[in-house]
């Protein structure tokens, strides 16, 4: 038996997936770190921090970025949500309690 409970071993593929590229996970590393999982990222809530900035560092092209927000998107890893002409992303908590739950039985299966 698994102690795996609940966790759906494909929505986990589908996350580390998304994750496996350097450039979406720093975009991840990003959104996690500018605000908590559930709040969008905006400059009204992040001292300035906005989505177009996600992409700085990164050395890639609008469209790139934008294909790497849409992927990890379909991750289930982040949402989004339209204000006005700018895009709000955020790191879907449900998704972030997944991956937590999932390193947190793996971690208690190899200590025994």
């Amino acid at each position: 038996m698994s102690n795996y409970g609940t966790i759906n071993p494909t929505e986990l593929a589908d996350a580390f997936k998304a994750l496996s590229n350097p450039n979406r996970l720093q975009i991840f590393q990003r959104l996690l770190s500018c605000c908590e999982p559930g709040t969008a990222c905006s400059a009204e809530t992040v001292n300035g921090f906005c989505v177009g900035e996600l992409g700085e560092d990164l050395a890639v092209a609008p469209s790139t970025l934008s294909h790497h927000i849409k992927e990890l998107q379909r991750s289930g890893l982040i949402k989004t949500e339209r204000n006005g002409k700018n895009v709000e992303c955020f790191v879907d908590p449900e998704k972030v309690k997944i991956l937590n739950e999932f390193f947190a039985v793996s971690m208690q299966t190899t200590e025994t």
